[in-house]
């Protein structure tokens, strides 16, 4: 039987007197840390929540995020972390489309509560200040009630929905199991080399499925949680010196800033061990940069998707070097982990000769077991088994996958995917604007920048700025073109009808070893 509280249980018998959380002037053992979760799950229960319930969060990175990814299956129900960049309609959708009636919220969000209220039947209180009148106070949850029995949520009891992009223009609820997440998460333990002696820092936002799945590497393992509530350069550099952290997550932008920062403000991360990076690629200069700046420091690369819990590769740290026989893999995204089989196939889903290019599949117990309500989507991409991700790549004779394209629409800008379905909606908005196409283009720090082409209604008249502007009403603002050009000749089209946006992309391309960043 898999259960994601199993850590829970095992860390407090036989570490019970270890840290297992630090945040801010806050710390637990494992001791303290079960019986917060399992009171916290009684108070739950004691609200009215049912198995199979769907509970929300939008929140800041804390020991109350952890609390809740484990409180929350404890007491039978599942988990529905909001994207705490998306806008209030984005995340209202969401709430809506998952039938989540419960929200823990933080300080920070407290100002999008009246927006989704209408959603919600409660809302927990789990900021540092008093709580406010009319919602339930978190803290009191864990203080007014003692620690119930857990419920043994286990193997493929739906064990959360995380929402993601999607190419509909609405986002999708990707559903994972316990197993799913666990087969991500018991993967990295040995190849982290993480250990009841390590230490991780939460920079990486807590609703990403990237923390999520260290998080629960880091329990499997027994280690010390450290909690920053956002990404800084300053505050990463700060946490890592002064607690002595041995693991942290970033995406390639933060590497890139925490590198420029260092550069500037020198730091003793002597007791860094280990980074993790992925959502996005890095270019091969910029890690190279980074290894340089963190010398002793082991690399290594993940990746994958939401679908997939979310890992399907990696690219360990003995490929993290420019020279000796393991040299010449930087630019690859690694190989597939433990217990996931990964192939390249062709538009019937046939696999492609070796180191011909295709759709990068993916067939494991790490899969997700769909969209909430969209049988549609779920068909396509899930399809015999295997997870069609949507990147087209080759994988060479040694087993290691190359990224080269998108299949799908889709931009990956500072570690965030944005669907262009989404933008384009949200562009086409403007009352001037007929008709308009969402690509990613090369950009040094973001990787991808999310640019739209324009074809104004005849007599009309918009700027970048007004259009740019429209969207911030409808989307999550990196979602929003950071550039616009306007054309007046028609999008090309292929024999369908259909606009090709590879053309469209193209010349921003040019000289580019592949159309991604």
């Amino acid at each position: 039987m898999i259960y994601l509280t199993q850590s829970v249980h095992r860390n407090a018998q036989i570490y019970p007197n270890q840290l297992a959380t630090v945040c801010q002037d806050r710390s637990h053992t494992w001791t303290e840390l079960k019986a917060r979760i399992g009171s916290l799950a009684a108070g739950l229960k004691g609200m009215g929540i049912q198995d199979n319930d769907r509970l929300a969060i939008l929140s800041m990175n804390s020991d109350r995020y952890l609390e809740y990814y484990f409180a929350v299956p404890w007491a039978g129900a599942c988990v529905v972390p909001l994207n705490i960049r998306w806008s209030a309609k984005e995340n209202l959708y969401s709430l809506k489309d998952a039938g989540a009636r419960v929200l823990f919220v933080d300080d920070t969000f407290m100002p999008l509560v009246p927006a989704l209220k209408e959603a919600l039947d409660h809302v927990i209180y789990i900021g540092d200040n008093e709580c406010p009148e009319g919602m339930v106070d978190y803290e009191g949850l864990i203080r007014d009630n003692e620690p119930m029995a857990d419920t043994y949520r286990h193997d493929t009891d739906l064990a959360g929905i995380f929402y993601t992009g999607g190419t509909t223009g609405f986002p999708k609820g990707v559903m994972l199991t316990h197993i799913s997440i666990w087969t991500s998460s018991i993967s990295l333990v040995p190849l982290m080399e993480m250990s009841n002696k390590s230490s991780y820092l939460h920079a990486a936002p807590m609703f990403h499925l990237a923390d999520e799945a260290v998080l629960q590497a880091g329990m499997l393992s027994g280690s010390t949680h450290y909690f920053i509530p956002s990404f800084t350069p300053q505050g990463v550099v700060d946490t890592l010196s002064k607690y002595k952290i041995t693991h942290v997550v970033l995406v390639p932008v933060m590497i890139q800033m925490t590198v420029a920062h260092l550069k500037a403000n020198p730091a003793d991360l002597s007791s860094l061990e280990f980074i993790l990076y992925g959502a996005s690629p890095i270019s091969e200069s910029a890690l190279v940069s980074a290894m340089h700046t963190f010398k002793g420091t082991k690399f290594a690369q993940g990746y994958g998707q939401t679908e997939l819990s979310p890992l399907a590769t990696m690219l360990g740290p003995e490929y993290h070097t420019t020279t000796g026989p393991y040299a010449g893999k930087l630019k690859s995204a690694g190989r597939a982990i433990g217990c996931v089989e990964v192939r390249i196939s062709d538009e019937e889903g046939n696999t492609v000769e070796q180191g011909s290019v295709g759709e990068i599949a993916v067939r494991g117990p790490n899969a997700m077991v769909g969209y909430w309500n969209k049988p549609e989507e779920t068909a396509t991409s899930m399809r015999n088994g295997w997870i069609h991700t949507g990147d087209a790549g080759y994988m060479d004779e040694e087993g290691f996958v190359f990224l080269v394209d998108r299949v799908k629409d889709m931009i990956v800008s500072g570690g965030e995917n944005v669907y262009s379905a989404e933008t384009e909606n949200a562009v086409e908005n403007h009352p001037a604007v007929a008709q308009a196409v969402v690509v990613g283009i090369p950009h040094e720090k973001w990787g991808e920048q999310v640019h739209a082409e324009v074809i104004l209604h005849p007599g009309q008249e918009a700027t970048a700025e007004d259009i740019i502007a429209e969207c911030g009403k409808h989307i999550a603002n990196y979602k929003c073109p950071r550039s616009v050009s306007f054309r007046t000749e028609p999008f090309p089209l292929s024999g369908a009808g259909k606009i090709l946006k590879r053309d469209v992309r193209a010349p921003y391309w040019e000289g580019q070893e592949r159309m991604i960043s």
